[in-house]
């Protein structure tokens, strides 16, 4: 999985991850009198850029992380959009449409994200990056009113 995971230089990072990691181990637990079984999903999201301020819009730029750039966004735009709707659901006990199928990222956390599950979210924030944190931070903000 590590060879396949791509990273590039941007203006904002040397090492910038260009693409999500998901890892879903399957768990089974046997005490002799019931057998249990249950998942554990980990998921190490790219962060989301402003192209202007990573440098891969300017002309001339490289396309390549350009169009990387605009995937990155676009699938963390719809796990927010999931989470939102995650939320409403619980705020309202109604079931509330879960827009799952909007990328492939949310269609792949799906069965982790519905249920019984339980979550936790670490995020990465850089004092020297402000925008770019607070911008974390709003999404660290919406995955917390998930109940």
């Amino acid at each position: 999985a590590a060879a396949a995971r791509r990273t590039a230089s941007t203006a904002l990072n040397d090492r910038s991850s260009r693409s999500h990691a998901l890892v879903r181990l399957a768990l089974t637990g046997d005490d002799g009198a019931e057998i249990t079984r249950g998942s554990l999903t980990l998921a190490d999201l790219a962060g989301s850029e402003r192209a202007d301020r990573a440098g891969t819009a300017k002309p001339g730029g490289d396309d390549a992380r350009l169009k990387e750039a605009c995937a990155i966004n676009r699938s963390l735009s719809c796990l927010v959009d999931v989470f939102r709707a995650l939320a409403a659901r619980g705020k309202s006990r109604k079931a509330e449409h879960v827009p799952y199928r909007n990328s492939v990222l949310t269609r792949l956390l799906q069965k982790p994200l519905s249920g019984d599950g339980k979550a936790l979210l670490a995020v990465h924030v850089a004092p020297d990056q402000a925008l770019e944190s607070t911008a974390t931070l709003r999404f660290a903000a919406d995955v917390s009113l998930i109940e």
